[in-house]
């Protein structure tokens, strides 16, 4: 039989015979295909676009989608390149017996395709069965309707096909340069080649020092600003960037430090663990500091996906108190009226108000300067909202029965308080008697946010108007009268029950309120607001489910690839300690030294990480209105507790693949 037919068949037998390190690698790529398939999927149906609301969630799958693709590619690369290092030997040995480089390159070409079809064909045919259950996860996570019906479509079959069939062709040309720059010798050693010690090692160590610390500066200085997506990128980076310089420098001077000191050097299990260790220092350190990073974005994805599940009813009733906000023009509808067609609108319904607030309104839009409050800036970042009541609606609103003097007023703030005793509105020096805790349309928000929001509660209308005028004084308001009209009266309203019960009562009232021929200004859907913000936060929460799922994923492939790979180097070494008279139970108790060293530095290196950055992920999640500091601690405690849960069952069961493989 010729050469060329018999190398497809090598190819099958290679791929079988090697199981221990191909099936893990196929069945991450199944997985891999499966969630690339399942956005595809999503993304490229028809009916995403007609339900309501979807094309936040549209937007959002489709930027997930974008990173998964940056993470699958060199993912994959990283295990077919592990692949290719652990076949070397046996291709050395192919070329020996007498087969080419392009016999070799046949052989290879032979084995990435039957690997790719099998990942294409499991992944896709998963994809099909799953996808479905998916899509559903997907509707009720966003809140949109659940009886849709999914439909497939060719366009996802042809995309995944076409995207890994690019990755897979990139990691063949891979493996081709490989094999195709080594000599037959090399290839027949190369898995068994040492590795050079690094140079500048305490430069290295000290750099990665200083860089790692200063992500850790970043994520806990960081500000809720428009810098704090910025800051969280910087942070990220250079806590890669620090974590895999510490951990090539910082695990070489440990093991040089470890060496010197012969009375722990000079015993058997710890002889072999560091001389093993130190025999491939550049690859453990890299299988290190991919350990940490991945398992550090295990924990932050998954804080901040149970974190946004808990929070997002916190989140949507922040931006949205009410289930509707009417404004009318102010002095045409009195108080009463309101209330009265209103509560006959709610009656027909069946509906009652658990609370209706009907109060004057002024937005000024000013800036805040320590207790100075003057002209906004050219900058719409930079100025703030500030609110006008009078303390007779204040009172109304809050159930209180505050008294205010002259000069008096009452002054809140949604971020932190001022911590002054007197305020300067426009020149105008004010006492301030109070700082509220809370007033229900405007709730607290624990920090101040882009761009904050002041309510300034003032004595009675003469006041309200008063501090009105000096604030169109000085910005140039020509048309004073005019100016002081221009008063809003707002109906908030605020029904009992669930939202999906209060649709038609709030579309009457809606109906209503225009048709108060000029009185009616606008009006806020507060069902519909909370309905968008859940569409977009289930697509936060979907992908945050399956990006947690790859993260873990390429976790677990990471480490058993990185003990196998180490296990096969080391099972030479332990023949020939057991030869020299090394007991099984000596030779278990070294496996679990070694692996106990290789698996815990990384868990506590992501530990610190996930502790330091739980600054930024506080931030990140009060820039979606979730403010709810002790929701995310408690949501971290719990995700770190499963995690290391898991972690040690992997660790156990690795060192127990590794312990067979060595004895």
């Amino acid at each position: 039989m010729s050469k060329w037919k018999i190398l497809p068949r090598m190819a099958v037998k290679g791929v079988m015979q090697n199981g221990t390190v191909y099936y893990p690698y196929l069945m991450a790529g199944v997985f891999s295909v499966f969630t690339y398939f399942i956005f595809a999927s999503i993304l490229g149906n028809d009916l995403v676009a007609t339900l309501p609301h979807s094309a936040y969630a549209w937007m959002i799958l489709l930027i997930g989608k974008g990173l998964l693709g940056i993470i699958l590619i060199p993912f994959l690369f990283y295990a077919n390149s592990f692949l290719i290092k652990r076949r070397t030997k046996e291709f050395g040995l192919y070329s020996i017996l007498g087969l080419e480089k392009r016999h070799i390159g046949v052989l290879l070409s032979c084995e990435t395709i039957l690997i790719y079809l099998v990942v294409i064909s499991g992944g896709i045919i998963l994809g099909t069965v799953l996808s479905k259950l998916l899509f559903l996860l997907l509707l009720k996570l966003s809140g949109l309707p659940v009886e849709a019906e999914f439909l497939f479509t060719w366009e996802a079959f042809v995309e995944t096909i076409l995207f890994f069939g690019l990755v897979f062709a990139i990691n063949l040309v891979y493996g081709l340069i490989q094999v195709g720059k080594a000599k037959p010798v090399e290839l027949f050693s190369g898995s068994r080649k040492g590795e050079k010690e690094p140079k500048l090692v305490w430069f290295y160590a000290v750099l990665g020092a200083l860089v790692l610390g200063a992500g850790y500066a970043v994520s806990i200085r960081s500000q809720l600003d428009e810098m704090i997506f910025i800051d969280f990128f910087l942070a990220v980076f250079l806590v890669v960037v620090g974590t895999y310089l510490l951990f090539t420098s910082g695990s070489v001077l440990v093991l040089r430090m470890l060496k010197r000191s012969k009375k722990f050097y000079y015993q058997k299990e710890n002889f072999i663990t560091v001389s093993g260790m130190l025999y491939r220092m550049k690859k453990n350190a890299a299988g290190l500091a991919n350990i940490c990073i991945f398992s550090t974005m295990v924990v932050i994805t998954l804080v901040c996906t149970t974190t946004l599940y808990g929070g997002i009813e916190e989140i949507t009733h922040y931006n949205y108190p009410y289930d509707i906000v009417l404004d009318f023009a102010s002095g045409n509808l009195t108080r009463e009226q309101i209330e009265e067609e209103a509560g006959e609108i709610l009656g027909s319904h069946g509906k009652q108000a658990v609370r209706m607030d009907i109060y004057d309104f002024r937005s000024l839009a000013c800036r805040m300067d320590g207790n100075h409050i003057g002209q906004p800036g050219s900058e719409y970042r930079d100025n703030d909202n500030i609110y006008l009541l009078t303390l007779e609606d204040y009172n109304q609103i809050e159930g209180e029965n505050h008294t205010l003097s002259e000069g008096q007023v009452l002054f809140y703030s949604n971020g932190g308080n001022l911590g002054y005793d007197t305020l300067d509105f426009f020149g105008v020096p004010l006492e301030i008697k109070e700082e509220p805790e809370d007033i229900f349309p405007y709730p607290k928000a624990g920090r101040s946010s882009f761009g904050s929001l002041y309510v300034m509660v003032v004595k009675d209308r003469e006041a309200f108007d008063q501090f009105a005028g000096e604030y169109a004084r000085a910005n140039g308001v020509t048309d004073m009268e005019g100016f002081l009209e221009s008063v809003y009266q707002k109906a908030g309203i605020l029904l009992e029950g669930e939202d999906s019960q209060k649709q038609g009562a709030v579309e009457d009232l809606i109906t209503w309120s225009k048709e108060q021929q000029g009185f009616f200004v606008s009006y806020k859907d507060g069902l519909e607001g909370r309905s968008i913000l859940r569409t977009m936060y289930g697509g936060l929460l979907f992908i945050g489910i399956l990006f947690g799922t790859v993260f873990f994923m390429c976790l677990l492939l990471i480490m058993y690839y990185k003990q196998i790979s180490e296990g096969y180097e080391d099972r030479g070494n332990f023949e020939i300690m057991q030869k020299v008279g090394m007991s099984d139970y000596e030779i278990r108790k070294t496996v679990h030294k070694q692996i106990l060293l290789v698996f815990f530095l990384p868990l506590a290196g992501s530990v610190m990480h996930t502790i330091a950055g739980m600054f930024m992920v506080d931030n990140l999640m009060a820039a979606l209105q979730m403010f709810d500091s002790g929701l995310i601690v408690t949501c971290t405690v719990g995700v770190l507790l499963v995690f290391v849960v898991i972690y040690c069952v992997s660790y156990l069961r690795t060192a127990r693949t590794y312990y067979k493989i060595v004895s």
